[in-house]
């Protein structure tokens, strides 16, 4: 491997003055994250791929059982999984790359004389004979297994492969939970192991080569914490994951490792170095929170979440994994055909590992015309993970792939078409000498300064883009958030990945825990840019007010409360000082490290305006109830009834007199109807269907409005659904 020797003074371009700057700070980088901008910056000629077990130096793509086994019981079955394999080939989908046929959870029966996991024999009566007929269609197997030890291997005490030990001699003691799945358990069904005890890797490493005798290809190692929402130490699977790593490596065999879910990204150090792939969510499937395989709501989630993690991904750090991409399952999957293509977008600009999870024997024709689109698929295999480059409810996601090229994402997150605008210059550049959609195979030519598109509610425009010509460097001003003025429980703590060194927290959960920033300038009237850093685990929403007027929504994600992620949102300023407060008066917000204003009053303005339910006027029964896949992450319920539970919108602004597009995302199973009546306007009744209380679903109405603020008020004569906000199309 060639070294690089760096010196300050000795750089001749900007980019290598930026890395030797990263270098010499290395402020908050973990050692993947350093070598990779390093990397990137000098040259990869200097640089070796750092992926671990052989494998990963580009995402993978297949298929999972695990969705299909959350709407059969009886689904996993070795005469299925043949099935599956078979329908892969059939497809013509292997010959654009999908090659993985991956079993989860459920295959195992009982263990052999090691206590090792070894299948069920009626449902997967060979499964050696299973792994070569999935070899002998050109593809690789993968299985799932689980850190720690089962409580029947335990109780029986196995001798341990190749060792003196037994089962019993290599377990904490007094017994401790092994994984997620046995949180809180006394006594745990899934038993950790301790790897400072002799025996403890070589029982590893004897599950593994059993695996590798089968024929595997991919393990997914699941219920890993810190993460799969034990985001502590308490049972800490760290030395479990360098185990089954090293286990992989000493079978010399290349196996692909997963680990699932919800990882924390404190430990992302781990992750990156023992694992080709990492979950940063929880599961995709609705699995009985809703009438379908998946939702809107919870691909949405995805969105945020990702930003959390968009620098922590790439041929050397390994790969963020999104869960299954539900495509080609027709109505029953739960996506429609717009929402379909902008999953994988996503997954593709993510570069995640592309599985799918429908039932191949039925694949659709969406599907695969999807999925068998090399351009869009190309993107996922570049090796260059996009980031959010603006945020709110039309994202721009971007990522820039060597000699001038961009690829671009538009997203228009709202159920009613929106226009979604952006200038070359937010990707650093003047003018795109060429663009081409990449869903439509279509060339467009020359685009001077921007691309604007109307797109169709919950849809995407995917573009590559060839750059040319430099633009200055916008003006910008940072304002720290412990700088600010904090209201009620608003806490300063100190925060060493944040840009001055705290943070603030506490914020949220009552209208008066807030923070202010009390002298925002702004050159001239106009929209800018907002940059809010902010650091979260999960899904939180920050409610920002200026001036003193309405409420504004930015739903957020990430991974992590120590690691400030960064969205950009449009707002609009007075010429002077402004005033800024940020909070959740019924729900919680991220942490806040800092705001940075940008630009000179000439960005895009909003083109769409959000009121959430719970922030509304609540009368009778109704009242805010949290809700982590809605807006706002909470709702408005118990509206209607014998109490009479109502949800008025007080101050409803609109700039004309005319009839406006109206989303109203509400919750309910079966049919439930709102009552909706528009002041010194229309009443009507909307009946709305659902299959879930826990994930919102949208409705389009059109509303008559008046110039400036209009009520809206939703009842019901009855029980009425659940209230998420309703929003706007602005013209």
């Amino acid at each position: 491997m060639r070294t690089a020797t760096l010196h300050p003074g000795k750089y001749e371009n900007v980019n290598q003055r930026l890395a030797y700057n990263l270098f010499r700070t290395r402020k908050h980088l973990s050692p993947a994250l350093g070598v990779f901008l390093l990397c990137e910056l000098l040259g990869t000629t200097l640089c070796p791929f750092a992926q671990v077990n052989g494998v990963g130096q580009k995402p993978y793509l297949g298929w999972s059982s695990f969705s299909q086994q959350t709407i059969a019981s009886n689904f996993l079955t070795q005469a299925n999984i043949t099935a599956q394999s078979d329908a892969l080939l059939a497809s013509g989908l292997q010959s654009h790359g999908f090659n993985y046929i991956n079993i989860d959870s459920g295959w195992q029966g009982s263990f052999d004389g090691y206590g090792r996991p070894i299948p069920n024999s009626t449902t997967f009566p060979d499964i050696q004979a299973l792994v070569a007929h999935i070899h002998a269609q050109g593809q690789k197997a993968g299985i799932y297994w689980i850190p720690g030890v089962e409580l029947p291997a335990v109780t029986a005490n196995y001798p341990i492969l190749g060792t003196p030990y037994h089962i019993q001699d290599i377990l904490v003691v007094p017994y401790a939970p092994g994984n997620a799945f046995s949180s809180g358990q006394n006594p745990p069904y899934h038993n950790k192991i301790d790897f400072t005890k002799p025996g403890a890797q070589e029982y590893v490493s004897s599950v593994v080569d059993l695996f590798a005798s089968w024929g595997i290809d991919f393990i997914k190692l699941d219920g890993v914490t810190p993460g799969s929402f034990n985001d502590n130490l308490n049972i800490n699977n760290l030395s479990d994951v360098q185990a089954w790593s090293q286990a992989i490596a000493q079978s010399g065999r290349p196996i692909w490792l997963t680990i699932s879910w919800a990882l924390d990204e404190d430990y992302l150090n781990t992750w990156q170095e023992f694992a080709n792939a990492r979950r940063t969510d929880g599961d995709i499937e609705c699995e009985g929170g809703c009438g379908t395989v998946t939702d809107w709501p919870r691909v949405a989630l995805r969105f945020y979440d990702l930003v959390g993690w968009e620098h922590a991904a790439g041929p050397r750090m390994g790969w963020n994994d999104l869960d299954t991409l539900e495509v080609g399952s027709g109505p029953l999957g739960g996506l429609s055909e717009q929402e379909q293509e902008s999953a994988m977008t996503l997954w593709a600009m993510a570069n995640a590992p592309l599985y799918l999870g429908s039932d191949l024997t039925r694949l659709d024709t969406v599907g695969k015309r999807l999925l068998s689109n090399d351009e869009v698929i190309a993107v996922d295999q570049s090796g260059r993970p996009a980031t959010q480059v603006l945020g709110g409810d039309t994202p721009v996601w971007a990522a820039k792939v060597g000699n001038g090229i961009h690829y671009v994402a538009l997203f228009n997150m709202n159920a009613f078409a929106s226009p979604v605008i952006l200038a070359w210059k937010t990707l650093g550049f003047a003018t795109a000498l060429e663009v081409r959609d990449l869903w439509n195979h279509a060339d467009l030519g020359y685009v001077r300064q921007g691309f604007r598109a109307l797109i169709p509610g919950h849809g995407v425009r995917l573009l590559k883009v060839k750059a040319a010509g430099q633009v200055p460097t916008e003006p910008s001003q940072s304002y720290e958030a412990e700088a600010a003025s904090l209201g009620g429980t608003a806490t300063i703590s100190s925060c060493a990945a944040c840009s001055g060194g705290a943070k603030v927290g506490y914020l949220g959960l009552g209208a008066s825990n807030t923070l202010t920033f009390n002298n925002v300038s702004a050159p001239r009237t106009g929209i800018y840019e907002m940059q809010i850093d902010y650091l979260t685990l999960g899904p939180r929403a920050l409610l920002f007010s200026v001036n003193g007027g309405p409420l504004a929504t930015v739903n957020v994600g990430g991974g992590s409360f120590n690691l400030p992620a960064t969205t950009k949102v449009p707002i609009k300023l007075l010429a002077g000082s402004n005033r800024i407060q940020f909070g959740n008066p019924t729900s919680y917000p991220p942490d806040l490290d800092r705001i940075v204003i940008g630009g000179n009053g000439s960005a895009p303005p909003p083109t769409s305006i959000t009121y959430e339910a719970e922030n509304a006027v609540l009368g009778g029964s109704a009242s805010a109830v949290y809700c982590g896949l809605c807006s706002g992450a909470s709702k408005a319920g118990n509206i209607g009834g014998g109490s009479n539970g109502t949800v008025t919108f007080t101050k409803v602004n609109v700039p004309a007199k005319g009839t406006y597009q109206v989303e109203v995302d509400y919750l309910t199973s079966g049919t439930r109807s709102f009552f909706v009546s528009v002041k010194g306007g229309t009443s009507f009744n909307l009946s709305l269907n659902g299959s879930s209380f826990q994930s919102p679903a949208s409705t389009v109405i059109p509303i008559q409005l008046q110039t400036g603020n209009n009520t809206i008020e939703f009842g019901s004569t009855g029980y009425g659904p659940d209230l998420d906000r309703i929003v706007i199309a602005l013209p």
